[in-house]
């Protein structure tokens, strides 16, 4: 036994006399190597949902054809991480001092992944495709787009004629562009139908290699890095989705070794995902809001237009509890209007807390109180009991939302009456004709990065807009159409942040939360980020710095003697 012991003590000594001598030969400045991205892999994606189409014309429902479209195609700009504008197609623009001229030069070196040149004729192509009958684009942007006169400068350089400064202009340029030709001998109305969706030729950093077909269906799409494309091109070599119907599928996949992604993880399989030892969650910030909207000019509830009312609702309502217990912490409590993490994001907005003993001594100062004749239910001066009827799309998450709603506020003697309703009806029989007293809705603004609050919060939007609680602030009003003029970011930074101080102050609507969207992917996969989302494509924001392969490289970091 003491033998073997000292044996072992030898072979420690003799080992570390071995590192200290190799330590004292290494040369001072010796350079230190540490792993570098490199190209090639194979990265493959679980990809919740099913093939339609792989054109951006027709792209509008199905967020699976957003995914592989973003990586395919290009529009002129795109946004980053913060919601500002950054180049795509075009490297460069100009906005004339009134904001109603936009000069844009188109790359001289891109081309489409067929080798030929892109061109302002592409442009103009596609946006008569956007403007037409049979087009599936939103009618607001088809009718903005009527309004806005195109000229071709040069084969490089497009020019935008506004006919009033429309700051939100760029987020109408991310239409990804569609080559002229291949499809110019196409009809309009038979563009659904074309052979070109489901073997595209677009402009982005992977080009379109074949479906994957098993079993007469089609199972996936590969995609292969385009040596052309304008931007870096990108480490990994080839990106395969392979198709499942739901998020429990597709980490089933992953499990088996079939995908190094699941490119949703939603709540029913968050528990899972989460003991995945190889797969790393990310999650970033949707462009949505969920909020508890009040009629300001109902007379049924007068007492709803007193801001110190709405101000104590909001603190005695416990948002971060339907956060964490209702939405299994998959939602930010919000705020405002304005998506934090953003350019005009406010950080220093006030953040109002859960606190129902601060809301009952606003209430009491308030004078609102329980009645001499007793009950729970507080009345306002002039008797009038604070009860109204809140209205919430009929689903299984809004109705354990509003059954908190409704508890905590009854706790200051709020008593609150739900009524569940299809969410169609809420908006085109409540909303709209504002017939109701207080909803609980969701503002979805996906694809649209500029925050714009006008349409729901300017005052000129209360009759027939969509100003559905029928705010009535005209300094709020002021500062939201100053900056919906003006070109310059900074000045509409500092607008929005006013708006942002009125709004939380004067608090017309509740905002609860913003949900969040989750992503897996597999520890394999270096270099991914997940920034804040205007749409659940944006987390291939960054796919040119993701990567699979590792060379060794010179550790730049390390530091010299």
């Amino acid at each position: 036994m003491i033998k073997k012991l000292r044996w072992q003590i030898l072979v420690v000594v003799v080992t570390i006399l071995v590192v200290v001598g190799l330590l004292l030969t290494q040369e001072p400045g010796q350079p230190v190597f540490a792993p570098r991205p490199s190209e090639g892999g194979i990265y493959t994606e679980g990809l919740v949902g099913a093939l339609s189409r792989l054109n951006p014309m027709l792209d509008q429902n199905n967020p699976a054809d957003r995914d592989i479209n973003r990586l395919l195609f290009s529009g002129l700009v795109t946004f980053d991480a913060r919601g500002l504008p950054i180049p795509a197609l075009a490297d460069s623009w100009g906005v004339s001092q009134d904001g109603t001229v936009y000069n844009f030069s188109l790359r001289p070196n891109a081309v489409w992944h067929d080798g030929k040149p892109v061109t302002v004729d592409d442009v103009t192509f596609t946006l008569e495709l956007i403007k037409g009958d049979a087009s599936v684009f939103p009618s607001d942007v088809k009718e903005m787009w009527k309004q806005v006169r195109v000229n071709k400068l040069n084969d490089k350089t497009v020019q935008f004629v506004l006919p009033e400064p429309f700051a939100p202009f760029l987020d109408y340029l991310t239409f990804g562009l569609m080559p002229k030709h291949i499809l110019e001998a196409t009809p309009v109305d038979q563009l659904a139908a074309a052979t070109f969706n489901l073997a595209p030729v677009g402009t982005g950093p992977y080009r379109f290699e074949r479906l994957i077909v098993e079993n007469g269906q089609v199972a996936g799409v590969e995609l292969r890095s385009f040596d052309k494309f304008y931007g870096r091109k990108a480490y990994i070599d080839q990106i395969v989705f392979r198709y499942y119907p739901t998020a429990s599928a597709a980490l089933d996949a992953y499990r088996q070794g079939q995908v190094l992604a699941v490119s949703q993880v939603t709540p029913d399989i968050l528990a899972q995902a989460l003991v995945e030892p190889s797969l790393n969650l990310y999650t970033g910030r949707l462009p949505e809001l969920s909020l508890v909207l009040f009629n300001l000019n109902n007379a049924e509830v007068p007492f709803l237009q007193d801001a110190k009312l709405r101000r104590a609702l909001l603190m005695g309502l416990n948002r971060q509890q339907i956060v964490d217990k209702l939405m299994s912490g998959q939602a930010i409590v919000a705020d405002g209007p304005i998506f934090p993490g953003t350019w005009a994001y406010y950080e220093n907005v006030e953040h109002l807390v859960y606190d129902p003993n601060a809301a009952i001594e606003l209430l009491k100062s308030a004078e609102y109180k329980i009645p001499a004749s007793g009950g729970d239910v507080r009345a306002d001066k002039d008797g009038k009991l604070l009860e109204f009827s809140l209205l919430y799309p009929d689903d299984p998450l809004h109705a354990s939302i509003v059954q908190v709603i409704q508890s905590n506020w009854a706790k200051l003697g709020v008593k609150v009456n739900l009524e569940a309703v299809a969410y169609d009806v809420l908006v085109n029989d409540h909303l709209i004709p504002r017939s109701f007293q207080a909803a609980l809705i969701d503002l979805n603004l996906a694809r649209t990065p500029d925050p714009d609050p006008y349409p729901f919060w300017h005052q000129s939007e209360a009759t027939g807009g969509q100003n559905y609680s029928q705010w009535d602030n005209r300094t709020a009003s002021e500062y939201i159409e100053q900056a919906r003029v003006s070109p310059d970011f900074n000045a509409r930074a500092r607008l929005y942040r006013n708006f942002q101080v009125i709004f939380t102050q004067d608090m017309p609507a509740l905002p609860l939360y913003y949900p969040v969207y989750s992503y897996g992917v597999s520890q394999q996969v270096l270099g991914a980020q997940m920034p804040p989302l205007f749409d659940t494509s944006d987390r291939f924001l960054t796919i040119s710095d993701w990567y699979l392969v590792t060379r060794r490289g010179l550790d730049q970091s390390a530091p010299t003697p």
